[in-house]
């Protein structure tokens, strides 16, 4: 069945306001399935843990699902390699303590100046913490690619850690992943990965990449604010953890500290059940793609999900170049070649003019589109390009219940405000 967006919408109750939401790349609206199966979680089975009686019983028959579900989305090779959290940064955050226990004087880590400063501050401070020198891998102005030069020299230097992003929250760019974690693991080094981004636009498979570690925000994908981390069995099992004395030593727990956000990580399940549904409502076409390649039932039905919805966001992106390319005075950062579209999500940073971002995201607001402006906590991107005194960039980024129309509504909005200069 044809890709169907009206049909889409209607999983998405905040969408029946009179908005656009473009704002997706900080947070996208949250889907039916997610909210119905974090409300019936508070009305039927709101408990603590491992209780004897009917709702606490009910209440971690949920969680376990929670993550099955995850384990499925990311196609981890156990519900017991995902750990819960408050969000990406908080989990990143927690584990850095572990994972730097084992750093030693003279050590070295890599970090890029193209993350999420989620990605980049918890490593910094862990290094400043144990005495370990951090190395910076740089991205290509021009594009705002990864600098995997830069990257290869870093590697040279046989770092314990590598930190990097699945794809740019700034500039959209989608990292080549897979390359890179052979190129780190050749170097004997640890891979961790920021997938936030990445997650609402096409399907992860963790032991395919063979990544170490990888963590995204289940509200950057339709569903609860709540975070997941994969970690290898064997490295999970193997590190210490920061927690009490009561708290078990077994995995998942004893990573997830203290009373979860039980009704956030059964919103996390409804957003994976919407996936499914996504799946098999249109993802018939994509199957050919994953025939053989070890996926079955939910599994299965993700991944082609996350392929249907990469395939038209193909589309949005498409789009949302060529609307911005129209408006006069316009300068977008990163990928602008429509040929490399492949190579990034549709998420755009720009400027305008020589008007503040502020102001253009002030004036697209009272219009009813929602776009961010600043520099989204990847600081050392605005940084690196020179915009960060400057008010950094507006941004607009796609998911796959936007529609043409909407961006034509941008393209229409942005050239009213160039106008107006």
């Amino acid at each position: 069945m044809a890709f169907n967006i009206s049909t889409i919408r209607d999983q998405f109750p905040a969408l029946h306001r009179s908005a656009i939401f473009f704002d997706n790349p900080g947070g996208t609206q949250i889907a039916k399935h997610s909210l119905e199966r974090m409300n019936n979680y508070l009305l039927e089975c709101n408990a603590n843990h491992e209780g004897v009686f009917a709702t606490s019983i009910a209440s971690d028959a949920i969680l376990d699902e929670a993550h099955r579900a995850m384990a499925d989305f990311y196609h981890a090779s156990s519900p017991d390699e995902i750990i819960f959290g408050n969000n990406m940064t908080t989990l990143t955050l927690h584990i850095s303590r572990s994972i730097s226990r084992e750093w030693k004087d003279g050590d070295e880590i890599v970090v890029t100046r193209l993350d999420h400063d989620a990605n980049i501050t918890p490593w910094v401070l862990a290094a400043e913490d144990r005495g370990v020198k951090v190395n910076w891998v740089d991205f290509n102005e021009d594009d705002g690619t990864l600098n995997l030069d830069d990257l290869e020299r870093a590697l040279e230097r046989k770092p314990r850690l590598l930190a990097v992003g699945y794809a740019s929250n700034s500039l959209g760019t989608i990292n080549p992943v897979q390359k890179i974690i052979e190129m780190a693991h050749a170097a004997g080094t640890l891979v961790y990965i920021d997938a936030v981004q990445y997650a609402p636009h096409g399907p992860i498979d963790v032991q395919k990449l063979d990544c170490d570690f990888l963590v995204s925000s289940a509200y950057k994908f339709f569903g609860t604010h709540a975070g997941m981390l994969y970690g290898k069995h064997e490295l999970l099992e193997n590190l210490f953890a920061y927690k009490v004395r009561p708290a078990t030593n077994k995995l998942p727990g004893k990573f997830e500290t203290g009373t979860q956000n039980h009704e956030g990580i059964a919103g996390v399940l409804g957003a994976i059940e919407y996936f499914d549904w996504v799946g098999k409502e249109y993802g018939g076409e994509h199957s050919a793609g994953f025939a053989g390649n070890g996926y079955s039932g939910r599994a299965l039905n993700l991944k082609l999900a996350m392929s249907a919805i990469r395939a038209y966001e193909f589309e949005l992106n498409r789009k949302l170049l060529a609307t911005l390319g129209e408006v006069p005075g316009i300068k977008i950062f990163g990928i602008t070649d429509p040929n490399r579209l492949d190579e990034r999500v549709a998420t755009f940073s720009f400027r305008l003019n020589n008007l503040h971002p502020h102001k253009v995201a002030k004036h697209l607001a009272d219009q009813g589109i929602y776009v961010w402006d600043g520099n989204y906590y990847a600081i050392n991107v605005t940084e690196r390009l020179g915009l960060e005194d400057q008010g950094g960039m507006v941004r607009v980024g796609a998911v796959h219940y936007n529609t043409m129309d909407e961006i034509e509504c941008l393209g229409e909005a942005l050239k009213k405000i160039a106008e107006r200069k």
